[in-house]
């Protein structure tokens, strides 16, 4: 068998999440039918068959979901190479750092600041995006580095957490719940989150709905290259004032809220939701020093933001034991040099 092409994964990756032939060619600019013998002579040279045609529906078969994960890996590889190498070969390299608007737990300016001692480290691009879009940045180039809200797809990645922070419920101040001053999941059956989801099924929920009111509120974000703070303006007093208005409730962080005081929202702890974790995120095969000196400065902010802040074992472990990147050991300082 020859060696796949960059343009026959792209087509079937396409395929493979549209479910739908004319949507994927609608997606990929170009007509139906030379997207459909594309497929069928990429079934042919591999020997099996990807999808499951019927008039009323496409689907994967076993072989179809296989070359799902590993394309969407390989296509994020190349363009990841080709990233780098432009950033490598730039006049003024820079450190590229994904993150969303206000969901750093208060750390960032700490870290940059420490960041900025290190013998190792570059000037520092912020890539501001909307949730769920860091780690995806990272895989594909676009980044080097990312603060993120665990849990995220890390496929490829290796990352560390950094501190733990509760979750509290922001309901507008003359809603029956803000008289309360703690609640439980089960006290917000019937309320919705702003993209739609039950609000008691929890903050794994919120993520998605947030991301989906985003894209339609404000339209799907781009996935080309964008500038320092492309997608970057922070959309949380729109969602906030559909709170006020709407009796819909949002979860965030306790740090976000903090930033977000208003009269017409209340902000309440829920005591069976598990706590947020902003966690430092890398490519898993990175030799860049300057990105092991981001890692390793951003768990040393983060041990130094005090005792309310710090992510428990996990957090005291990784600052032990150091920070692996790319087979090599970059060390903590202070930490065991194992």
């Amino acid at each position: 068998m020859n060696d796949l092409e960059t343009r026959e994964l792209r087509y079937f990756v396409a395929v493979a999440e549209e479910l739908h032939f004319a949507h994927a060619a609608e997606r990929l600019g170009m007509a139906q039918p030379p997207l459909s013998r594309a497929i069928r002579q990429l079934e042919r040279r591999l020997g099996v068959p990807l999808l499951r045609r019927t008039t009323r529906q496409v689907a994967l078969t076993p072989a179809g979901q296989a070359l799902l994960r590993d394309a969407r890996t390989a296509l994020d590889a190349v363009s990841a190479a080709g990233r780098r190498a432009q950033r490598a070969g730039a006049v003024t390299p820079r450190l590229r750092l994904a993150l969303k608007p206000d969901l750093d737990g208060g750390l960032l300016p700490r870290v940059l600041d420490l960041y900025a001692e290190d013998p190792a480290a570059l000037p520092v691009e912020l890539l501001l995006g909307r949730y769920g879009e860091q780690a995806q940045m990272v895989r594909d180039g676009r980044a080097d580095v990312a603060l993120l809200l665990s849990p995220f797809d890390d496929r490829g990645l290796d990352a560390e957490p950094l501190i733990s922070e509760p979750f509290l419920l922001a309901v507008a101040a003359d809603d029956p719940l803000a008289a309360r001053s703690g609640l439980r999941l089960a006290d917000l059956a019937h309320r919705g989150l702003p993209g739609g989801s039950p609000a008691d099924q929890g903050v794994d929920y919120d993520a998605h709905s947030l991301t989906a009111f985003q894209e339609d509120r404000f339209g799907p974000h781009t996935s080309g290259d964008p500038g320092p703070t492309a997608g970057g303006g922070s959309d949380l007093p729109e969602i906030l004032r559909l709170v006020e208005l709407s009796g819909m409730v949002c979860f965030l962080p306790a740090s976000v809220a903090r930033r977000y005081p208003r009269p017409e929202i209340a902000y309440l702890p829920v005591h069976d939701v598990e706590p947020a974790t902003i966690a430092v995120s890398w490519p898993r095969d990175s030799h860049s020093p300057s990105v092991a000196a981001f890692v390793r400065t951003a768990i040393l902010a983060a041990t130094r933001s005090g005792p309310e802040h710090l992510g428990g074992d996990e957090l005291h472990a990784a600052a032990r034991r150091g920070v692996r990147l790319g087979g090599h050991a970059q060390y903590v300082p202070g930490g065991d040099q194992r």
